[in-house]
């Protein structure tokens, strides 16, 4: 099994490219089965995850081409409407084949999903809303069954925000007879871009980024060109990466827009921050410590629960004490354990962590639970004196494209040894 090795204490300085979004691409890729026509989609990251929804779609009976960062995708025909365990239980998003299944070929059979051990994250929510599309639904020895002649358009209410479930409920009304309203959806930047490729494939869809999305069903879609947005969770974790080794960084191609509650942080925190149109720069290195700072996670537009483990990893090296909030997940707070391996000083109160910064960590061997606690034992690593071995790094593989080598580029001392 792979491992990461950082020999840390090492200013990270230069630029670094972002990928395209990964949980912009999942959907996305899902959403070439609700109609016929080639769609090409481009900057896709070269991802576990994204791989594995490109072999799911195939098993459905897509024809699918990836040629570096660009997928050719065909779905004219498909010759199962069943989304197996093999697959659906290494990735949650596997879930977003069922409205887009159910409402074009009018059933699907999809295994209730594994993915990152962050607590739980139920389906209910879009198994709801199919029903109430019409869409007959059960769930049967550990698989989701749902079947419908053609679904109908229909007020959904959320009763909370659940961006796979918005997406998933968007893609199955835009081919349902009839007007259907998601009150209270998810505002992330992942479900317009979703919603735009839609657009272009002849969807209706009105209000994405807001909380009440309205689709007029259409009989089908076409073929499209598409370019998936940049990832902004990784464009933070580089950010993060650069001010936690007091470096000076400038993260290109990247939405500044998306990273605003993050940067807000980062420039309470003291860190210096410069903007253009598709690039960041912030620079570190011309003070002391950091000052802590409280962080709640809240949905987009508020600090994203995906940044919460960088942002501990930040804050144990910053100065005095921050309090850090999860309200999006409960069980996210695995890596701490493993900060605490390295010296940091850190409380778990509930759904709190309280954070007593020291100047400096230690490189130790930690175990990664989940993809951006991956992440966040990597930027410890960084920062820390000695050696830090992070082990179990496929979690990182599902949603980081080449971190070591973009790290690499900025001066991190950081390689990949096979296990």
């Amino acid at each position: 099994m792979d491992k990461i090795v950082i020999s840390g204490g090492h200013v990270l300085q230069g630029e670094v490219q972002v990928s395209g979004a990964k949980n912009s691409a999942l959907p996305i890729l899902a959403s070439t089965i609700l109609g016929g026509g080639e769609c090409v989609i481009s900057n896709i990251p070269r991802v576990v995850d994204v791989v594995t929804m490109g072999k799911l779609l195939g098993i459905l009976g897509a024809d699918v081409h990836h040629e570096g960062n660009r997928a050719v995708i065909k779905a004219d025909v498909i010759r199962s409407t069943q989304a197996p365990y093999e697959l659906v239980k290494t990735m949650r998003a596997s879930v977003l084949v069922l409205g887009p299944l159910v409402a074009r070929w009018g059933e699907a059979v999809v295994s209730l999903p594994g993915g990152c051990a962050i607590g739980s994250r139920p389906v209910n929510l879009h198994l709801a809303g199919l029903a109430k599309l019409g869409a007959e639904v059960s769930i049967e020895h550990g698989y989701i069954r749902a079947k419908a002649k053609r679904l109908k358009g229909a007020p959904i209410y959320c009763d909370v925000p659940t961006v796979t479930g918005t997406e998933n409920l968007m893609m199955a009304a835009s081919l349902a007879q009839g007007t259907t309203v998601i009150e209270n959806a998810a505002k992330e930047p992942e479900i317009v871009d979703l919603a735009n490729f839609l657009v272009k494939r002849g969807a209706r869809i009105a209000g994405a980024g807001t909380d009440v999305i309205t689709i007029e069903g259409v009989r089908e879609l076409r073929g499209s060109d598409h370019e998936v947005i940049p990832d902004r969770i990784e464009a933070g974790t580089y950010v993060v990466a650069g001010a936690i080794t007091k470096g000076s960084i400038s993260v290109n191609r990247c939405r500044p827009e998306h990273l605003e509650p993050l940067l807000n942080k980062l420039g309470e925190a003291g860190v210096s921050i410069r903007v253009e149109k598709e690039r960041v720069h912030i620079d570190a290195s011309k003070r002391g410590r950091l000052k802590g700072v409280d962080v709640r996670t809240l949905p987009f537009p508020g600090f994203p629960t995906d940044m919460q483990a960088q942002m501990v990893a930040l804050m144990s090296v910053a100065e005095g004490t921050s309090i850090i909030t999860e309200t999006v997940f409960e069980s996210r707070f695995m890596h701490v354990e493993e900060l605490r391996r390295m010296g940091a000083d850190i409380r778990v109160e509930g759904n709190r962590v309280v954070i007593t910064g020291h100047e400096r960590l230690a490189g130790a061997p930690v175990m990664a639970s989940d993809l951006r606690a991956s992440a966040g034992l990597i930027l410890a690593g960084l920062a820390a004196e000695g050696t830090t071995d992070v082990l179990r790094v496929y979690h990182l593989d599902r949603g980081y494209e080449r971190i070591e080598e973009k790290l690499r580029a900025l001066g991190a001392v950081i390689d990949r040894q096979k296990g």
